[in-house]
């Protein structure tokens, strides 16, 4: 007998939010930077095979990017850009989804 198993923040991290982070990085890379897929394929550190794939929509289209999460995202795109790490700026946009994903304790509830 199989169990089923709810996914774990982290495994909804790395298979479902990731992807659509680095998506919509391509994408504000692309359009807004003019990189081509291969330039921006090495700035994010995936493979122009990854690049097509998002724009595809094949990869990282199943989690909904909200309006706020996307500010964030054009602005990491413009510091990934002008070289910034983007790695940093991964990190910083999977912590903003956890902070807006996360429901905040009321003073009703258990510790």
């Amino acid at each position: 007998m199989y169990l089923l198993m709810r996914q774990t923040p982290c495994e909804l991290l790395l298979w479902d939010r990731l992807p659509a982070i680095r998506r919509e990085l391509a994408i504000a890379l692309i359009t807004n930077h003019g990189l081509t897929q291969r330039e921006a394929a090495k700035r994010l550190g995936v493979t122009p095979a990854a690049i097509c794939q998002y724009l595809a929509k094949k990869r990282g289209h199943t989690f909904t990017i909200t309006d706020t999460l996307h500010d964030e995202i054009l602005a990491s795109a413009a510091r990934i850009n002008d070289r910034g790490s983007p790695a940093a700026e991964t990190c910083r946009l999977c912590k903003l989804i956890s902070q807006l994903t996360t429901p905040t304790p009321t003073k009703d509830s258990d510790p």
